[in-house]
């Protein structure tokens, strides 16, 4: 399960706490804590919800507000801080990994995410690398190999026009690369998750 950061959601919940006493410089965008009972209180509330779709609109902002808070409230809270505060390293990479998870069939140029990032290409490969654990071409890699997953699970095409689909210009690169991923060549792996 997973929740989508809206940084004005956090950024109002920040306008609500007192500020931290110093800012903590971020090592990696994936972390792991301790998961507090009030925090998996909140999170259980969310998921009840999927039996109760006609509930949704009305209680699923403030669980999601409430989550929020929690994780802000937590250990790892300085970094959706630094996710939801503009000018910060952190918040500038998170413009670049959106821009990649909406045009993630496009051809790449660093150059031009750096600049959209307001950082130069060293530091923005740098900042990317922390953050995501990959480099841009890696990270734009693997969210085409999962979009790529998604659909052939869906049935939505052949590994052939799925690998053009999502941005690929060799099917044979794409089925050596996606097996290197999942571990089974494109059709045999959609047809085991199907199964």
């Amino acid at each position: 399960m997973s929740l989508t950061l809206e940084p004005a959601i956090v950024a109002n919940l920040l306008a609500d706490l007192p500020k931290p006493a110093g800012g903590e410089l971020y090592s990696s965008g994936f972390s792991v804590a301790p998961v507090t009972p009030e925090l998996l209180d909140a999170w259980l509330r969310m998921l009840r919800l999927m039996d109760r779709p006609n509930e949704i609109a009305a209680l699923a902002p403030a669980y999601e507000r409430e989550i929020l808070f929690r994780v802000l409230q937590g250990p790892l809270g300085w970094m959706l801080r630094d996710v939801a505060t503009p000018d910060t390293a952190l918040s500038r990479i998170g413009i670049a990994i959106q821009w990649i998870r909406e045009n993630f069939a496009r051809p790449l140029r660093v150059d031009a995410l750096a600049e959209m990032a307001a950082l130069s290409v060293s530091a923005f490969h740098r900042h990317f690398k922390a953050v995501t654990a990959l480099s841009p071409l890696q990270y734009q890699k693997h969210v085409r190999l999962l979009h790529a997953r998604s659909l052939l699970i869906a049935g939505e095409g052949n590994a052939t026009s799925v690998a053009f689909g999502v941005g690929y210009e060799s099917p044979t690169q794409f089925s050596r690369e996606y097996a290197r991923q999942f571990g089974l060549p494109p059709s045999k792996d959609a047809a085991r998750l199907r199964a």
